[in-house]
């Protein structure tokens, strides 16, 4: 593959994971800033408790849409004959961290967005889908009995790697297991305010799964 590509593939996936879905979805529909209220943070947590679940639904897809397609942009240069089945996993592996990196620090908003959690499903489901769907349901039990979407972000993102390095899924692969390992590192560190509240007693719940309020237009 020609450096010209690899950069213009590069340069893509921190693109797709730099669009601001919450800001740029709140500020459309409901003319709310999420970086204002809530939280201030510019993600789908944020918004499910700013604007409600529909408007968190929506940005939620949206990021794991953002994270996918980053990620698949490797499989596209795979059918385009630029790189082997050998490079395959390395090249998702790094357009996906990529897209996440553009999610934390996004170029269109001064680069303060989320915190990367439904970029990198998207990701995952598109390197190990049936893992990411194990992950998925940690995630979904944890948040029914906890109402903490940093715990269950946490915990979602840590049972990667394990299950992973467990071969749950046949036989364990090494650059998934790191890749895994690495990821949570990064979530734990953007996670640092909500890891002291959890542990202070004092951390925001979110009752998804219940009825929503909406958020009034302005």
């Amino acid at each position: 593959m020609s450096v010209a590509l690899l950069i213009v593939s590069i340069v893509a996936a921190y693109l797709l994971g730099s669009i601001p879905s919450s800001v740029w979805y709140g500020i459309g529909y409901f003319g709310i800033d999420v970086r204002k209220q809530g939280s201030g943070n510019a993600g789908a947590t944020n918004t499910f408790r700013v604007l409600g679940k529909r408007a968190g639904t929506v940005v939620m897809l949206i990021d794991v849409l953002k994270g996918w397609t980053a990620t698949c942009l490797a499989s596209m240069l795979f059918y385009m004959n630029e790189i082997g089945e050998t490079e395959l996993l390395v090249y998702k592996i790094l357009f996906g961290i990529i897209a996440i990196v553009g999610h934390i620090f996004p170029v269109f908003v001064n680069f303060k967005g989320g915190k990367g959690i439904a970029t990198l499903l998207g990701m995952v489901l598109a390197i190990h889908p049936e893992l990411a769907s194990v992950c998925i349901t940690i995630f979904i039990l944890t948040l029914l009995a906890s109402q903490y979407v940093s715990l269950s972000s946490i915990l979602a993102t840590l049972a990667f790697p394990v299950l992973s390095w467990a071969g749950m899924f046949g036989h364990p692969e090494p650059l998934l297991i790191v890749f895994g390992f690495v990821m949570f590192v990064l979530v734990v560190f953007t996670h640092q305010k909500n890891i002291v509240r959890l542990l202070n007693g004092n951390e925001n719940r979110v009752n998804i799964f219940g009825k929503s309020k909406g958020a009034a237009r302005q």
